[in-house]
């Protein structure tokens, strides 16, 4: 079955949430009409002229991006502009652009997962990890006999998710006690008298946002007039997302061996593999980062790794960090060549996410090399 703009989007928003984007950054659907059919789709890395040329001419009906086309803000998309000249042929040829740029950095797998798979990593984690989905803890306490039907409607509100299960909850046995005063109307006991229940504490956890939708429940499942419950802000806990990853080489490598593997297993560009350290330090552990990535330098350290891969390292961070300190050896490649990879994972998860749906399409994955260094002297 033939896939709309929607479906395709579907999928990329679940396999990048731009939720999980900076807040500086500009992804999602710039031009397209979600209704519009999708039969080819190209990938790319940055949406330059010859990109959107070679979507154009290739007939292609979505072209996905790493890098925005207009990732600050602008107040006229003219044809007198080259990017208003970009945004003109494509909406005029009807081919849809969207952009997965730290939203699919901070993906899990992502960006740096596709770098570090291609320097053959292991048992990778994120080297900044973004904190897991805020949860919550319902307790509330219900008549025994009440048990298994209260756990049910938290359940099925959304509490009690936890990994792989459902229905998951901890309990206890207890005693409740209470007087209804006048104007109470109460399902166990007398108005004036002094009533003790047997019963049990239940606990379940539930993501925030389901939060009204657990109370909900929990007063709409239960006996009492006024149950008692508490509600409890979870601690937040690191999730396996976020930017970067590190890992450890399948066999250990000096440095030189090692930089001729990064120089193997990413895309060939003017700017090359510019490496810092002793050429037969032995490297196991590696630090690496998608993109420019001397911002995480102190990261990087805190990591203890043997080698940091990473793009745009400029003089000053560099030296820094090798001229005062046992830091990582640092290996330096291109921009562009650091995130090539996750074109292929991008492709190939898309594939199987609209698979899934019932839909195909026809896939393609640009090898124009946009590196801004075209040759060297």
């Amino acid at each position: 079955m033939d896939a709309t703009l929607a479906d395709v989007l579907k999928v990329l928003d679940r396999l990048y949430d731009p939720a999980w984007a900076e807040s500086w950054d500009a992804v999602g659907l710039v031009t397209g009409d979600p209704e519009q059919p999708v039969r080819r789709v190209l990938f790319a890395v940055d949406p330059m002229r010859e990109v959107v040329d070679e979507a154009i001419s290739g007939d292609f009906d979505l072209l996905v991006t790493h890098h925005p086309l207009l990732l600050k803000g602008v107040s006229s998309v003219a044809a007198t502009t080259p990017k208003g000249r970009v945004i003109h042929d494509l909406i005029r040829s009807g081919t849809a652009l969207h952009v997965c740029h730290t939203n699919a950095d901070n993906a899990n797998p992502g960006v740096s997962d596709a770098l570090a798979a291609a320097l053959t990593l292991t048992e990778t984690q994120p080297l900044k990890a973004m904190p897991g989905e805020p949860m919550d803890k319902v307790v509330v306490y219900v008549p025994v006999g009440e048990t298994q039907a209260m756990i049910d409607a938290l359940g099925v509100a959304g509490a009690g998710r936890v990994g792989s299960y459902e229905r998951a909850a901890w309990s206890a046995a207890g005693e409740g006690t209470f007087r209804p005063l006048e104007g109470a109307d109460p399902a166990i006991g007398r108005v004036g008298e002094i009533e003790r229940v047997a019963e049990d504490r239940v606990e379940m956890v539930l993501p925030r946002g389901r939060r009204r939708a657990v109370v909900e429940a929990l007063r709409a499942a239960h006996s009492y007039e006024e149950p008692a419950f508490d509600l409890y802000e979870m601690a937040a806990l690191p999730s396996t997302r976020g930017g970067g990853r590190v890992g450890v080489l399948a066999e250990p490598l000096s440095l030189k061996q090692f930089a001729e593997l990064v120089a193997e297993r990413l895309p060939r560009t003017e700017h090359g593999v510019r490496v810092s350290g002793d050429p037969e330090r032995l490297i196991e552990t590696v630090a690496v980062v998608g993109g420019a990535g001397d911002s995480e330098f102190d990261r990087v350290r805190a990591a203890g790794v043997d080698a940091y891969v990473t793009a745009d390292l400029r003089h000053h961070p560099a030296t820094e960090a090798r001229a005062y300190d046992e830091g990582p050896a640092l290996v330096d490649v291109a921009h562009w060549a650091s995130e090539w990879p996750w074109l292929k994972d991008a492709e190939r998860l898309l594939i199987a996410g609209l698979a899934e749906q019932g839909s195909t399409v026809d896939t393609h994955i640009s090898t124009l090399c946009t590196d801004a260094w075209t040759f060297r002297l």
